[in-house]
């Protein structure tokens, strides 16, 4: 069904998502921003400023979602453009898929990651993967591949087109991205890797707790699948003191 919600901030949550997070005592509202179908032809300080404007001093937090940041640096591709080599052909069958998307377990997102880390880091991940999974250890083998290589988006039929045939590397120079957008926009920035296992801050304006981002959108606000709101205005909540606050942000999934 098409999403036939306006542009721009969101008052209301993403469907099956809650609005309202208390982090540390402090109530936090996540406004979903829904944008038009972000290209390799847009430039990132444009639509942030287009959608996520006017922001107010309540206003903690722009996070973005690092997808859309990597496609308008041209780093997304078409899996009939990725062609995968040996190595990569033979470690993908060997990756377990993270349960929230394709991770590294298609050869298409394997071969972006050889090309982006490099094959000795993969093949490292990939030793000692093998090594502590009989032990029942799980996920190692993405934490040695790093969050570049994390980071990679597969091709899926949850997600919108163009980009269900597409492969997306990390976006180049979160940190960057997120001190130019913070310094446009006046008021912090995080460039996030958020889905329903959990949330990876990858890129950060000065001053910024990524372990705090991390918690704030750890039950994933921005969705899963087609919502189309790469973008999330966060904004402090006076909350009354004789009602109960908000829960705390939880996984929505248990990542392996």
């Amino acid at each position: 069904m098409a999403d036939d919600r306006p542009i721009g901030i969101l008052e209301e949550p993403n469907e099956r998502r809650a609005l309202l997070a208390t982090v540390d005592g402090i109530v936090y509202a996540r406004h979903p921003v829904r944008t038009h179908l972000v290209t390799s032809k847009d430039e990132i300080e444009d639509v942030v400023a287009r959608y996520a404007t006017p922001l107010g001093p309540e206003v903690a937090l722009v996070a973005v979602g690092e997808r859309m940041v990597a496609t308008t640096q041209g780093r997304s591709y078409p899996i009939t453009e990725i062609h995968p080599g040996p190595l990569a052909r033979f470690l993908w069958r060997h990756v377990t898929q993270p349960g929230y998307g394709i991770g590294l377990g298609s050869p298409w997102t394997m071969q972006l990651a050889i090309q982006e880390v490099g094959a000795p880091r993969i093949l490292l991940a990939a030793a000692v993967s093998a090594v502590t999974r009989p032990f029942g250890i799980h996920g190692l083998f993405y934490r040695v591949a790093g969050k570049q290589a994390s980071a990679i988006d597969g091709a899926a039929d949850y997600v919108i087109p163009p980009y269900n045939t597409e492969a997306t590397l990390g976006p180049k120079d979160p940190d960057g991205v997120a001190r130019r957008l913070s310094g446009a926009l006046g008021v912090p920035v995080a460039i996030i890797d958020a889905n329903d296992a959990g949330c990876a801050t990858l890129g950060t304006s000065r001053g910024v707790d990524r372990r705090w981002v991390d918690r704030l959108f750890t039950d994933n606000p921005l969705g899963q699948t087609t919502e189309q709101t790469p973008i999330c205005v966060v904004r402090r909540v006076e909350w009354p003191a004789d009602q109960p606050q908000p829960p705390e942000p939880r996984r929505r999934l248990i990542a392996p």
